[in-house]
């Protein structure tokens, strides 16, 4: 009883940051929640070769209704560029779906070794990126376009994020304002994350190594925990984007991030 109530707290707790986080920065609350459920599952005494699978699925099944109410919260903002959802929505569909069977493939230490790598790349550009950074004036137009959404809705998916993480760099880059790219990116991540929970939801995961009320490969608990409060939490990162200048904030947690995905790497390397 001690343990699930320290785990219930740890939840609570990071429910509330990955809220934040997910309205404020526009990387998406799984770059918090994958990491944390790992290490929570683990203290736990839950392991086995498919705790990432259920790490990856529980992040983006909470990620579905987060980046809903995200999504609404920037769009009352106007916050949010149609286009580029209408345009981009195939393809990260696609790459998502893709995303998912690779990921029921492959080991947990695999996948660990994926988002520790991937996590390094997002820690250095949230920690060393510009905002005067570009490599366009406006988005790529097609095929180009369909082939970003697939990449970014395939490797969000490996890492259990929203489209965030990718998206805002990545539409900054092309001279998308940075409002206007988190909020855009928000329902990027709805996008995402409903078909890859769907098909998370059929797969099979060895009962030994799973944690209980695990369906499929969500866990019900963790996910009912941590969406309770990030909802309530996600709408005031929304307000803080638009009041206040998030550059610190950012270097901040791109910093923390690298501590974070260096330590997955870490685990991975010692198998």
């Amino acid at each position: 009883m001690a343990e699930l109530l320290t785990m219930l707290v740890f939840l609570l707790a990071i429910g509330a940051v990955s809220g934040v986080i997910s309205g404020l920065l526009g990387v998406g609350g799984g770059i918090v929640l994958v990491p944390a459920f790992f290490y929570a599952f683990g203290y736990l005494g839950y392991g086995g070769p498919q705790l990432m699978q259920v790490c990856l699925a529980t992040s983006l099944a909470t990620i579905v209704f987060t980046s809903i109410r995200s999504g609404l919260g920037h769009r009352r903002k106007g916050a949010v560029d149609a286009a580029i959802v209408r345009g981009w929505a195939p393809g990260l569909v696609v790459g998502a779906v893709a995303g998912v069977f690779l990921a029921a493939a492959l080991r947990s230490t695999v996948l660990q070794g994926v988002f520790g790598a991937l996590g390094v790349v997002i820690g250095l550009y949230l920690a060393l990126g510009r905002e005067g950074w570009r490599i366009g004036t406006e988005m790529p137009r097609q095929p180009l376009a369909s082939a970003l959404a697939t990449t970014m809705g395939f490797l969000s998916v490996l890492m259990g994020i929203g489209g965030g993480s990718f998206g805002v760099p990545l539409m900054t880059l092309y001279g998308v304002p940075i409002h206007r790219a988190v909020g855009t990116a928000s329902v990027f991540g709805v996008i995402i994350a409903v078909p890859s929970v769907a098909v998370f939801l059929t797969l099979a995961v060895d009962a030994a190594g799973r944690p209980p009320f695990t369906v499929g490969a969500v866990n019900l608990v963790a996910f009912a925990v941590i969406l309770a409060v990030s909802l309530w939490t996600t709408p005031m990162g929304v307000r803080l984007a638009h009041a206040t200048d998030a550059r610190r904030l950012r270097r901040i947690f791109g910093l923390f991030l690298l501590l974070v995905a260096g330590n997955m790497l870490r685990k991975a390397a010692m198998g």
